[in-house]
Formats: C-alpha cells, sequence, structure tokens
C-alpha cells in the first residue's frame, strides 16, 4: 500500500513525526531540569517545546491521516491498527496542549511547581511511544507508505491475505 500524501515518491507522515516527538521528549526532559533547578528558562523552554510538539503534531495528523483513509482498506487489520495509532497521538496532544496551557501562564514568572508538567508530559511521552509501535507496525507489518520492489509486489498479494483480514474474519496466517 502505498501512501497518498508524499513528496517525490516518498511518505510526507513519517518525515514530519520526528518534530512532535523530539518536542515532546525534549518538554519532558525540561520539565525534569526545572524541577531540579527551578530556572526559570527550563519552564520556558518546556513551555515551548509543547506548543511546538502540539502545533508539529497537527501538521504530522493531517498526511497521516489522509493516508489512513485512502491507503489502507476499509475493515483490514491495519485499518483498526491505523485508529489505535491515531487515538494515542490525539491523546498524547491532548495532554501536551493541557501542558502549554496550563505553563503558559507562568512564561514570565512565577515561579511554579513542576510536578503537574512532569506527570501530563511523561504520560503523553508514553501515549507517543505506544502510538510510535502501532504506527511501526502499520509499516512493518501491512507495508504501508512503502514502496515495493517489483518482487515484493509480486508476493504483495499473499502477504496482504494473510494480514489484510477483515477485522473478525476467518482467514489465518499460514
Amino acid at each position: 500500500m502505498y501512501s497518498k500524501v508524499r513528496i517525490a515518491g516518498h511518505p510526507v507522515h513519517p518525515m514530519i513525526v520526528a518534530y512532535p516527538i523530539a518536542s515532546y521528549t525534549g518538554t519532558l526532559a525540561a520539565f525534569a531540569v526545572y524541577a531540579a533547578n527551578g530556572n526559570q528558562f527550563w519552564l520556558n523552554l518546556a513551555i515551548a517545546l509543547s506548543v511546538v510538539g502540539s502545533g508539529t503534531a497537527i501538521l504530522a495528523a493531517v498526511p497521516g491521516f489522509t493516508d489512513w483513509l485512502l491507503g489502507i482498506p476499509r475493515e483490514s487489520k491495519a485499518k483498526a491498527i491505523g485508529v489505535i495509532h491515531a487515538v494515542l497521538n490525539v491523546v498524547a496532544l491532548g495532554l501536551f496542549v493541557a501542558t502549554a496551557a496550563k505553563y503558559f501562564p507562568h512564561w514570565n514568572g512565577p515561579a511554579t511547581s513542576a510536578t503537574l508538567g512532569l506527570a501530563l508530559s511523561a504520560a503523553g511521552v508514553a501515549c507517543t511511544l505506544a502510538a510510535g509501535f502501532f504506527g511501526w507496525t502499520l509499516v512493518q507489518d501491512y507495508h504501508v507508505g512503502v514502496r515495493l520492489s517489483s518482487a515484493q509486489e509480486h508476493d504483495e498479494p499473499a502477504v496482504q491475505s494473510r494480514h489484510m483480514t477483515p477485522v473478525g474474519g476467518s482467514h489465518r496466517a499460514v
């Protein structure tokens, strides 16, 4: 299955996802350092990275949703895995938006506790990791966004008959 949103033949969604992942991870790290030393710089960095991560997550979601909607067969196991991937990412996005909303009023001080920021960003990173597992399952097992060689394309119907059976279908992998 080919990605429906491409640049020069390369899928756009995996090109963009590194930005929210790095920003979310940076948010957690910045909150940890802020909790340890109370320096306003680290709180501001956590806030900024939370905002950047949320914005780039929305940008990554557009081609990801398009690929899911138009590139994965309906009622397939891959479609269901795509839903899990998307829901986990939306939950992570919500956690980082909540983090930014809670802490943005403290951009210029006064100092505030990092406890909620640590909890929200840790939960958001955990959701992002889980979403990444399901996203990679889409690539590895179902070849979403993968350009196949001629030989692989020849073998793909057999692979798809094993992996792309309807949810609750009776086909089994051999």
